[in-house]
């Protein structure tokens, strides 16, 4: 993993407090952020990087913390790893911007080339490039009422899928994503989606075939332009559908001319111990959305599929001003080549491992963890009142925070706000993993 490691000289991977969390500077800065910034944008930990590389995060007060978070599954392969800033270097040394759609480049076709190459199937693929998660699944929606002609949207239980008005309308989850900001986007409709762990029993064919149903009678497949899941969702709390929901569900939209878009902005490039969490099962999407972990860092999104789909918009319908800038495209294709040659998708379900087995043997003393659950490098604990399936959000506010307090980065989500969520830079050594888990621990025991 030296290669992933920021260069020149390498960061020391080690947890290191030299004062409070957060210390004197970050405090600082953070009545700074409170006079200049809208309140509406929110951290989850008001500690100010300085620097970043592996798998540690480096304030500007010298402390160094554990990053279990990976800047929500973006730095996949770390900051600052020598392969992407030499290739962004190079980039930025010859130009930044001239857009794509006024004067294209190579850097943009080769980006699209991968894509096409590694995403599901073997079908002839098209791709286009955005910025943002949330633009590229909203371009994603477009392309598919091109192609199919028809206007209404199906997304499901716990979804998260952006921040604009159509992406806010798919999200499931009402605080903080669209508290306020409505009307939202017409034709989205919701469909139930397969919890396991709050589904008593209910298997994958059986789940998929309950969605469907509330499918056909409240919207119609001859209304229906597309189907849109994330196949692990992220924010509503790392939720794995049943074997068999996926490829039941896939099976019902190809069979009823429905286009089935894949969101893997989160689960996508190695993450949860394949290329796309859809290869787990087979799973070929017509679209597949992409983003976060795409480009070390540098924003890019894209949407892929199949070539007749994504042909269906006229000329000049697709597109945008940085869409594909140079810079990302450049940090992409280095991201690509090192989760290839340094099999990150078995990186990631080396860690995987070790945080299952941490986790699996924390439950079966502590009835405060309901369910341990994910793939690869993705793994969520999901806390419950001992005993029931009763979430408790206040446990797992107070232990992300003590985690923090002690030099660990950890998310929470959920649609109850219940689930602590890892995602570790797969650049993380696995004696820093265990240092984590090992504090994570010790929380656990003393808030009893």
């Amino acid at each position: 993993m030296s290669d992933l490691i920021e260069g020149g000289p390498k960061l020391p991977q080690e947890r290191r407090l030299i004062t409070e969390i957060p210390g004197p500077r970050s405090r600082e800065l953070q009545t700074r952020k409170t006079a200049a910034v809208a309140q509406g944008v929110g951290t989850v930990l008001p500690i100010y990087a300085a620097a970043a590389g592996g798998g540690v995060v480096v304030d500007v007060d010298g402390n160094s913390l554990i990053d279990f978070g990976s800047g929500i599954a973006v730095t996949t392969v770390g900051n600052s790893a020598p392969a992407v800033v030499a290739a962004v270097s190079n980039q930025l040394n010859a130009f930044t911007h001239t857009c794509f759609m006024v004067t294209p480049y190579e850097g943009y076709l080769q980006v699209a080339e991968a894509l096409n190459r590694i995403t599901p199937g073997s079908h002839d693929k098209r791709t286009a490039l955005f910025n943002s998660g949330a633009e590229a699944v909203e371009n994603a929606v477009k392309i598919a009422r091109s192609y199919t002609r028809k206007q209404a949207v199906v997304a499901f239980d716990h979804a998260y899928h952006g921040r604009t008005n159509l992406t806010m309308a798919m999200t499931a989850k009402n605080q903080p994503y669209k508290n306020g900001f409505g009307p939202f986007a017409s034709e989205v409709y919701r469909a139930p989606v397969s919890y396991p762990f709050r589904d008593s029993g209910v298997d994958g064919p059986a789940a998929a075939q309950r969605a469907i149903e509330v499918i056909e009678k409240q919207v119609g497949a001859e209304n229906l332009a597309a189907v849109v899941i994330e196949p692990i969702q992220g924010e509503g709390g790392f939720v794995v559908p049943a074997p068999g929901f996926l490829p039941a569900l896939a099976a019902w939209c190809q069979a009823n001319g429905v286009v089935f878009i894949a969101d893997e902005v989160q689960t996508g490039f190695a993450r949860t111990g394949d290329l796309f969490a859809c290869d787990h099962e087979g799973v070929v999407p017509d679209l597949i959305v992409t983003a976060k972990g795409i480009a070390g860092g540098l924003p890019l999104s894209a949407v892929t599929g199949r070539a007749e789909i994504m042909d269906a918009p006229h000329v000049g319908g697709l597109g945008g001003t940085y869409g594909g800038n140079p810079l990302a495209c450049a940090a992409a294709l280095a991201v690509l080549d090192l989760i290839e040659t340094d099999d990150l998708s078995g990186r990631a379900r080396e860690l995987g491992r070790l945080l299952t087995d941490r986790f699996e043997a924390l439950q079966a003393s502590d009835a405060r963890i309901g369910d341990v659950r994910g793939r690869g490098a993705m793994i969520a604990v999901e806390l419950v009142e001992p005993g029931t399936h009763t979430p408790d959000a206040d446990l797992t506010r107070r232990i992300a925070a003590a985690a923090h307090a002690r030099g660990l980065i950890v998310l929470t989500c959920g649609t109850y706000g219940n689930v602590l969520r890892f995602l570790p830079p797969l650049a993380i050594s696995d004696e820093l993993l265990t240092e984590g888990l090992d504090l994570l621990d010790s929380v656990f025991k003393e808030l009893t």
